[in-house]
């Protein structure tokens, strides 16, 4: 029941506009005057009307009924008698420029947020809340319009803003619920494809103009509005993916990553030099992939972010996949096409730190909402980002809801978490004095760890089979183990030891590797410690890093040779594999994310002859279970050999999880440009051994030296194995040896 007058107090809120709950004096009201009959009072807000009238939704323009105003600054008000049916009314304003505009009254309508809602918001476990929060186009009481809601708790006043009412924060002031911090409006005739802001007044009077937390589209950059957009629709045809992903154990299955910078991959040049759109991508990029044999696409942030040389790590609309490359429609059009080709798509995502942009998450309601007001807990100086403050309930509700949100609107496979290492420590990259104790008195972040849990327990609860990667670069213990054993909760995690160890041995002189072998065999004393990602980087490609291929000492023929050898060292290792597009090609300059790869370096045989070799070396992992079944258990790997410093030589065996029907693959790796002849090896059993792979094959730009199509073992012990035999290792190569049936 609303109020048969208002106070001068109620007004005056209402016209400065710092009314928390403008619906409680503006729209449709029923007052009863004591004990006389109920009367029906409409009231508006329209400080440049000269006339406001109301006509029913089933009445014309004639039947209308002037409002009489009762404020000079535009507040109008009509009281009429009950009616036998209440429906929605128009209103027909007419403006002192001369100007009409008619349409349905937004404070008309009634809330749609509840209370269980808001109670699941303020505990941190409303899943999807972005089916409440945001702009939602729907139809209430027949009439078409748009939902919006957002978070604001500290804010004195929340407008809607946008085109459809010139940017004026005194047409639409929102309505909050109770003590949830919630401002909820639907705004009739607001359609898809409008762009909206929220116009904040903070308790300081100051008025902040922000993009929409949970908006699903945002302008192309450098414009920073929310689009309205409807994301139901689209027509899947995944679902035996998704059902047969359900029921995959992602462990023991092939998972073979590209990395991929959307914006530079290829480029087109006669058009400015543009990045490819998701639909392009998905004809060019998905059978790329398809054909080179690998099993995902891990894509950095797609979500929407202002600055290209952030490269999408500094986020600003987390449930909006970037405008640069086309619509929400297209993109998922983009993971449909993946998933018909039997690739996954892994997005990078980014929930430890966010931009200081001032129509982003920073100081959202002039208070330090999303983050920690004190720096020393809230800012990462040397990226000049803002830390999320897991210790609000409605902060990680936001983290955990958009997590969700991908993979319920998307259908990813997966998500890489960036910059794990950074939420887990209060020190992190902090001297001495510049960093919060937590409540026990240690470094660790109790919360982010509480956040990262509790994300996995939600994640893995509704979406079994997918996956969720840490870039991790500590020795934090159980990064990849399940929570109920104390772990956080991942099943994968990069191996930052792997790549630096191994990154260091091979670019160092080959005469000098013998003295550093510890680099290239020490990642086997923990390897099976966690489920571990080898993953060579778009990191380790830039910053003077060189490319992959830079990274390898000598001659040319030597580059492409170490480069072959270093990339079957990574698929024989066990653990997964990740590596950055381009490599595959040879790329020479360093990755530069204002412009394509190299692709024209294709046209050269070394390339050409590289790029058919990792195709080969994929698809060799994919046919070979044994290298992808038993990748986390210390049975799934076996030394033959890694003393042999003086010649860097290594040689071990990779078992699969079944080795009735998978047999055993042999390795031998020789570090050196020097071909050895009759290099004695042991064998694990007696019989003809089938060279399967050859790095230095000369259809791979190698020089043939070794011509050993099969080999004989002999029962003797050699190297703790109960058979040897001598094989001729090529220069910079990686031979592989598989028992032949029956032999």
């Amino acid at each position: 029941m609303g109020k048969l007058t208002l106070t001068k107090d109620t007004i005056k809120l209402l016209l400065n506009c710092d009314s928390h709950e403008p619906r409680s004096v503006l729209g449709f009201h029923e007052v009863r005057q004591g004990n006389k009959q109920q009367v029906w009072i409409v009231r508006v807000l329209e400080p440049d009307a000269k006339k406001v009238s109301l006509f029913w939704k089933n009445e014309t323009e004639a039947d209308a009924t002037s409002l009489k105003r009762i404020h000079p600054e535009g507040l109008f008000e009509l009281k009429i008698p009950p009616r036998p049916e209440l429906k929605p009314y128009r209103l027909k304003i007419s403006y002192k420029n001369g100007n009409e505009h008619i349409r349905f009254d937004p404070y008309y309508f009634s809330t749609q947020l509840t209370e269980y809602d808001q109670l699941l918001f303020a505990e941190g476990n409303h899943h999807r809340f972005y089916h409440k929060l945001g702009a939602h186009p729907l139809e209430i009481d027949g009439v078409p319009g748009t939902l919006f809601a957002v978070w604001a708790p500290n804010a004195k006043r929340v407008s809607i803003v946008g085109d459809f009412n010139y940017w004026d924060g005194r047409k639409h002031p929102m309505q909050i619920f109770g003590d949830s911090g919630i401002w909820e409006l639907f705004i009739p005739e607001v359609a898809a494809g409008m762009l909206y802001k929220y116009e904040i007044k903070t308790g300081q009077n100051e008025i902040l103009l922000k993009s929409d937390p949970v908006a699903f589209t945002a302008e192309q950059r450098p414009s920073t509005a929310s689009v309205v957009t409807e994301l139901n629709g689209f027509r899947w045809q995944d679902q035996k993916w998704l059902e047969e992903r359900e029921n995959r154990d992602p462990l023991r299955q092939p998972i073979n990553v590209y990395e991929v910078h959307l914006g530079s991959w290829q480029r087109v040049p006669e058009e400015d030099n543009r990045s490819l759109t998701y639909p392009e991508l998905a004809d060019r990029l998905i059978p790329y992939a398809v054909e080179m044999g690998y099993t995902h696409l891990e894509l950095m942030p797609v979500a929407e972010h202002p600055l290209d040389g952030s490269w999408g790590y500094q986020v600003t609309g987390y449930f909006a996949p970037t405008s640069r490359f086309g619509t929400p429609q297209e993109f998922m059009e983009f993971v449909d096409r993946c998933h018909t080709s039997g690739i996954g798509v892994i997005l990078d995502w980014v929930p430890g730190h966010f931009p200081k942009d001032s129509h982003g998450l920073a100081g959202f309601d002039g208070t330090a909402l999303y983050e920690h007001e004190d720096p020393r807990q809230g800012e990462h100086k040397e990226w000049g980002t803002l830390i999320f403050n897991y210790e609000r309930n409605e902060v990680r509700n936001f983290l955990i809801s958009n997590a969700l949100f991908w993979f319920d609107e998307y259908h990813i496979d997966g998500i890489r978490v960036d910059a794990v290492a950074a939420m887990l420590y209060l020190d992190y990259n902090r001297k001495e004095g510049q960093w919060v104790k937590n409540r026990n008195g240690g470094r660790e972040n109790i919360d982010a760890v509480e956040f990262l849990k509790q994300l996995h327990e939600t994640l893995f609860h509704y979406h079994p089979g997918i996956l969720s990667i840490a870039e991790e670069s500590t020795a934090w213990g159980g990064v990849s183990h399940p929570t109920y054993t104390g772990g956080l909760g991942f099943n994968l995690k990069w191996n930052m030891g792997w790549m630096n160890d191994t990154l260091r041995y091979i670019e160092k002189d080959p005469v000098h590797r013998k003295y550093d072998q510890h680099l290239i065999t020490f990642s086997l004393m923990y390897a099976f410690t966690e489920n571990f990602v080898l993953a060579l980087s778009h990191d380790e490609v830039v910053h003077g890093k060189r490319s992959m291929l830079g990274k390898m000492p000598g001659d040319n023929w030597q580059n492409f040779a170490g480069l072959r050898m270093f990339l079957a060292f990574q698929m024989a290792h066990p653990g997964k594999q990740l590596t950055f597009m381009g490599t595959e090609f040879g790329q020479r300059d360093e990755w530069n994310e204002n412009q394509s790869l190299d692709w024209h370096l294709t046209q050269f045989p070394d390339h050409q002859k590289l790029q058919e070799y990792v195709k080969t070396l994929n698809h060799f992992y994919l046919s070979k279970p044994t290298l992808f079944t038993n990748d986390f258990d210390s049975t799934g790997f076996q030394w033959i050999d890694h003393h042999d410093h003086d010649n860097s030589v290594l040689s071990f065996i990779r078992r699969s999880a079944d080795e009735v029907s998978d047999p055993d693959l042999v390795f031998i790796f020789n570090f050196t440009p020097v071909p050895r002849d009759d290099y004695l090896t042991g064998f694990p059993e007696s019989g003809h051994y089938s060279k399967l792979l050859d790095t230095d094959n000369p259809k791979f730009g190698g020089s043939g030296f070794n011509q050993q199509q099969q080999i004989i073992t002999s029962p003797q012990m050699w190297q703790g194995q109960p058979h040897r035999a001598t094989v001729n290792l090529p220069p910079l190569g990686c031979l592989v040896f598989e028992k032949m049936a029956g032999m």
